[in-house]
């Protein structure tokens, strides 16, 4: 069945991690004539492509990704980023008659891209510095507690280990005079093209489990401890970063750190990246105007996707 992409919704495939978004959103691209455009907070940094599942050489040479290894990993990417550099590929999309196809597991993106977002202050590199240098100086806690004083909601929702989100709350306040609590509130501007959303769920967590598991193990067969290796003997990273916090980084990176053994590496490492499926399904069970798909039913979801556009 062939459709003129310009009749069409954007297609927005999610899930949680290893439940098979890349190979429906591929089999889409082909029937759809689709661009694929990378919903992910890791798959967008560069020498990140083994602990981050990022499709083959061959995968993207068949079907180019957007927003896939553009960033250094010392670079800090926001949501606001995201929507900017999305709609950017959308409407390109569009443009050369091609349907978007969205798919990726960074649900805070998603979220941002279909509901909208405040319209928030550009980041300022001055003083970002200086909150940097006061936190190295007294602290994230202190930081956090000053980020208290003056916009008690963002710091109740930011965990006091969470020097990324603190810095930029703080950051708002100090270059706006309001706070990221006052500017949330004000109403967003939503995506402004239709849209078809799916997520992959899982009543079975054995399945997903397993899966995780078995990739995790995959990863390292392929030469993850390598890829970690080479970012660790940089000497420009650190765990602070939010690339190198990516579930697997952080915990290969500790290895080396010496803080965990081979085998409780691994362990944890598998751990992390359930505990991130479970973040990711919590989300979508809630997510509104959403089709359900089912892991491992790869036919039954392609023909599920098609016949929802007719």
């Amino acid at each position: 069945m062939s459709f003129p992409a310009s009749n069409l919704p954007v297609i927005s495939i999610m899930g949680p991690t290893a439940s098979g978004k890349t190979d429906l959103a591929m089999k889409l691209a082909d029937e759809l004539n689709g661009q694929l455009i990378s919903v992910d907070s890791a798959l967008i940094y560069r020498d990140m492509d083994v602990g981050t599942a990022k499709p083959t050489i061959e995968e993207l040479t068949n079907y180019p990704h957007k927003l896939i290894s553009f960033l250094d990993p010392k670079e800090v990417y926001s949501a606001a980023d995201f929507v900017r550099d999305a709609l950017k590929e959308i409407e390109s999309a569009y443009r050369a008659n091609k349907t978007p196809i969205l798919v990726g597991g960074t649900m805070m993106y998603f979220k941002s891209l279909v509901e909208g977002m405040s319209q928030l202050p550009d980041a300022n590199e001055q003083i970002r510095t200086e909150i940097e240098t006061l936190a190295k100086e007294k602290g994230w806690d202190f930081v956090h507690q000053k980020l208290a004083e003056v916009d008690p909601d963002s710091a109740n929702r930011i965990h006091p280990n969470d020097p990324q989100r603190i810095n930029r709350a703080y950051e708002i306040y100090l270059i706006s005079g309001k706070t990221m609590t006052e500017l949330l509130a004000i109403e967003k501007t939503p995506i402004p093209y239709p849209i078809k959303q799916f997520a992959f769920m899982c009543e079975d967590k054995s399945l997903l489990h397993h899966r995780i598991e078995q990739r995790f193990n995959i990863m390292l067969e392929q030469g993850f401890e390598a890829e970690v290796r080479k970012l660790y003997e940089r000497g420009d990273l650190h765990l602070d970063l939010p690339s190198m916090r990516s579930v697997g980084y952080r915990q290969m990176w500790e290895y080396f750190d010496g803080k965990w053994n081979w085998d409780e590496m691994v362990f944890r490492g598998v751990v992390a990246t359930r505990q991130l499926a479970k973040r990711q399904l919590t989300w979508l069970r809630s997510w509104p105007d959403v089709i359900a798909l089912e892991i491992g039913k790869e036919k039954e979801n392609l023909q599920r996707v098609i016949n929802s556009l007719s």
